[in-house]
């Protein structure tokens, strides 16, 4: 969005829903779930494939969409001006960061992406990867083979990426480590903190797959050292499906090339016929193009209720939920795959019958009225802040007797 457009656009600090009384600011913790359809009709507890939309957020989406309809591109300063600007520091203000440190993406791919192909990789360098990572986070860099940069896989243990076993690997070529937050698969999450000292102290980047962190689990970038971060928003976001963000750390932003450029990449005027290719000063250098405001509308109303909530508060929440889940699965003596170690549980919680079909019990489970995911042959529920026991006690009774 050019220096141009916001030096034309008007002041846009109306409500985001005018004429609504109440809004995003009338959420509460004892209302909150009667803002999601779903919880009406199902236990969803599938918040980690693709979250339930809230009315605040559909509500935001029809907001932009009857702009559309009503004014054609007339306010398109102001929608870049408002998206660049208000949507997204509160972005940076739920993750610790500094709105110049946030680009739009449509997906947490192309965060990945950013990084695999942007960094200034030389013949003989190598990255760090988990050996449970999801493909997103594994393919960009494989496709890196033909540039001379070769994978070390660290080997989980249980499910558990140990700190101590990364640093095994860890040679004078070693650039950068990616890693998942938080194991789609398991919830196993991360030591953030240890893994960051540990490439503070050998002078190695990192890079993160947050989409299973961030909306479940407090985050501070600036605190953890974390140089790179891409979240997808359609999973515990609860945004819009093709809504995203990549966070880049404002020291480390010229490290990166960007690797698609385009009109947006630049700061220039609407005449688009003046030709300098000279990057945006912040991370909007990877905005190629036309951002999806229709669906960053839809995020903006959901990172609102975040911030009104509270990411702490969320992750108290969400971990007293997944608490309740362990202790019924335990007394029905289903197995308990994800990590119950202190500091290693996520929103995540895996489990197991210890003879049943992981894929028939969800079959049977969504005949009565109860979402969750397969993964690795397990079960996989991934509550968020609008579930409570009462989904837990539909999905233990719901269950096949062991």
């Amino acid at each position: 969005m050019s220096s141009i457009i916001q030096s034309q656009a008007v002041d846009m600090n109306t409500a985001l829903f005018p004429g609504e009384s109440g809004g995003i600011e009338a959420l509460r913790w004892d209302n909150v779930a009667s803002f999601f359809p779903i919880k009406q009709r199902r236990a969803y507890l599938n918040n980690a494939s693709i979250g339930a939309l809230s009315t605040p957020v559909i509500a935001a989406v029809n907001y932009f969409m009857e702009d559309v309809r009503d004014n054609g591109r007339n306010n398109y300063p102001e929608w870049c001006r408002y998206a660049d600007q208000s949507i997204k520091s509160r972005i940076a203000r739920l993750i610790g960061a500094d709105r110049s440190e946030i680009a739009f993406v449509k997906n947490t791919t192309e965060g990945l992406v950013n990084v695999a192909n942007g960094f200034p990789w030389k013949e003989g360098d190598n990255v760090i990867l988990a050996d449970i990572e999801y493909p997103s986070n594994v393919y960009c860099w494989m496709k890196l083979a033909a540039r001379g940069v070769s994978i070390r896989w660290v080997k989980n243990r249980d499910g558990r990426i140990l700190v101590d076993d990364i640093r095994a690997l860890i040679d004078d070529r070693t650039r950068l480590i990616s890693l998942s937050a938080v194991q789609f698969s398991n919830g196993f999450r991360q030591d953030l903190e240890a893994t960051s000292a540990l490439c503070a102290e050998h002078g190695i980047y990192l890079n993160l797959d947050a989409i299973q962190w961030v909306g479940a689990l407090e985050m501070d970038v600036r605190k953890l050292g974390v140089h790179f971060m891409s979240v997808g928003g359609h999973k515990w976001m609860l945004s819009p499906i093709g809504t995203g963000f990549f966070y880049c750390r404002k020291e480390v932003l010229d490290l990166l090339d960007p690797p698609s450029v385009g009109y947006h990449t630049v700061d220039s005027t609407e005449d688009h016929m003046e030709y300098v290719l000279e990057y945006r000063s912040d991370a909007g250098r990877f905005e190629e193009a036309l951002a999806n405001f229709t669906g960053l509308w839809g995020m903006d109303a959901a990172v609102r209720i975040q911030l009104a909530l509270g990411a702490a508060r969320i992750e108290r929440h969400i971990l007293s939920v997944t608490d309740y889940a362990i202790e019924g699965l335990l007394k029905k003596n289903y197995h308990i795959v994800s990590s119950r170690i202190a500091g290693e549980r996520s929103g995540n919680l895996s489990f197991r019958h210890p003879t049943g079909d992981a894929a028939e019990i969800s079959q049977r489970l969504r005949g009565a009225g109860v979402d969750l995911a397969v993964r690795g042959g397990n079960l996989r529920i991934s509550p968020s802040y609008y579930n409570d026991v009462n989904d837990i006690d539909r999905l233990l009774e719901a269950l096949p007797p062991v």
